[in-house]
């Protein structure tokens, strides 16, 4: 006797967005059920992996993350080649952090500037992450905007406070806008709200949640996105049904448990293999909530990642 297999059918789905421009653009959402549960619906597009570039030398990093890049972190255009030619990067986010007002604040000029090198080093798509100052931020990334208005750019992290300066940028250059939110489904919804309202397309539009790390707050990201795909999947709120970045690389490099050398704490074991570790339950525990773009760091996390992938997506 043949066997009936239950199946949910959701009444809502998660918009399909293109990525970049050109041969080398991704298109990340299109979802109709929870993430991998291919018996229920559908995930046309596998989730996408940026690595990150700094548009300065790192300080502090853990020589394990140093490690893939040496010879080229003091150089963004060269650092973000190697990630797509030697670890195959699908997307390239560069972290511009050497513009915080209460770090080196770099001129909006010098961003520009870095972005433009990277732009015309690499073909895929890019991901411009400013240093989370507000102010600073609108004028680096309005800055940014024009400047490589021949790329379709992601520019993020766009909140409550910027959000028409920025927003409008997007509109006048046709960049997609990362629309970020501290942990909050309603804060979430409601910023979409005004991006929409302000005439942002919806195609423009991916979400930031706000990654913590394993450990350090990852399962209030957790929650928060699950509540945010049931509401887009169940409940058919259009203002949630958008693909989600999930910016997780610095929330796991910085934490004591990967930074602390072995001989210090050997309890801790291989300080290396820790790091990967604990890249990549963050990064596969956010896909499992319904990330569609995670930017990574350390190549053999990314390979786990794939791996996982793979194994989930025919």
């Amino acid at each position: 006797m043949a066997v009936d297999i239950p199946k949910v059918a959701y009444s809502g789905a998660i918009r399909e967005i293109r990525l970049g421009d050109g041969e080398n653009a991704v298109t990340v959402g299109g979802e109709t059920s929870y993430p991998f549960e291919l018996f229920d619906g559908e995930m046309p597009n596998p989730p996408r992996i940026a690595m990150e570039v700094y548009d300065a030398a790192p300080e502090g990093w853990a020589e394990a993350a140093l490690e893939p890049f040496a010879g080229v972190t003091d150089d963004p255009a060269a650092w973000a080649k190697r990630c797509v030619d030697d670890y195959g990067a699908d997307m390239i986010c560069i972290q511009l952090v050497s513009t915080d007002p209460n770090g080196a604040d770099a001129s909006p000029e010098s961003a520009a500037e870095t972005v433009k090198n990277v732009a015309a080093a690499v073909d895929v798509p890019l991901i411009v992450w400013g240093s989370e100052s507000e102010e600073k931020d609108t004028e680096v990334l309005r800055l940014v905007a024009e400047t490589c208005q021949d790329r379709k750019l992601v520019i993020g992290p766009v909140v409550e406070g910027n959000y028409r300066q920025l927003g409008a940028t997007a509109i006048a250059y046709g960049h997609t806008v990362a629309a970020s939110t501290p942990i909050d489904i309603n804060l979430c919804k409601q910023l979409n709200i005004l991006l929409a309202d302000l005439g942002v397309p919806a195609d423009q539009i991916i979400i930031d949640p706000t990654t913590g790390g394993l450990g350090y707050g990852l399962e209030y990201t957790y929650s928060v996105m699950e509540r945010v795909r049931m509401a887009a999947l169940t409940q058919q709120d259009d203002s949630l049904q958008f693909p989600i970045v999930c910016n997780l690389a610095p929330e796991v490099w910085k934490v004591k448990e990967v930074k602390t050398p072995e001989a210090e704490d050997p309890k801790l074991g291989d300080q290396k293999k820790r790091g990967v570790l604990m890249e990549a339950a963050t990064a596969m525990s956010l896909l499992l909530a319904g990330a569609d773009v995670l930017v990574m760091r350390h190549p053999d996390a990314i390979d786990q990642i794939r791996t996982a992938v793979d194994g989930l997506v025919p």
